[in-house]
């Protein structure tokens, strides 16, 4: 928890001027992913075991168990799947630590497309949207 209010502080210490993260809502999702807009599942594998995944999904965990994070790591694993100038979609369970994670990479990395689903993969489900058992 403490690993999350210091990202959170660092973030809002560093507001400057970047373009926008768009809060993205589940029709604006579908529409997207039709588009091949890439999704970012940042959820632990319990996480996706236990709710599934929008089909496609990059599964890359952010956060640990503890709130822990290696974001440098991350970057990493995001790399192959977005640049800073490519559009990306993040979502996890409700939409909190994807808020976190899209200000940061808008913030303070500098991409420019970030998506945040606003209401994470509890209402993707809630509205009959499907998912699929992770690989």
């Amino acid at each position: 928890m403490r690993s999350i209010l210091t990202l959170l502080l660092l973030l809002l210490i560093a507001l400057s001027a970047q373009a926008e993260v768009k809060q993205l809502d589940n029709a604006q999702l579908e529409t997207l992913l039709a588009e091949g807009v890439p999704v970012v599942d940042i959820r632990r594998a319990e996480e996706w075991k236990q709710t599934g995944v929008v089909q496609g999904s990059h599964l890359i965990t952010f956060f640990d168990a503890a709130g822990n994070y290696d974001a440098r790591a991350w970057l990493t694993q995001l790399a192959p799947i977005a640049g800073k100038d490519d559009p990306v979609i993040l979502i996890c369970r409700t939409g909190n630590r994807t808020g976190i994670i899209s200000q940061f990479l808008d913030q303070q990395v500098g991409f420019s497309r970030v998506y945040n689903v606003t209401k994470g993969i509890t209402d993707w489900i809630a509205r009959g949207y499907p998912v699929i058992a992770p690989e």
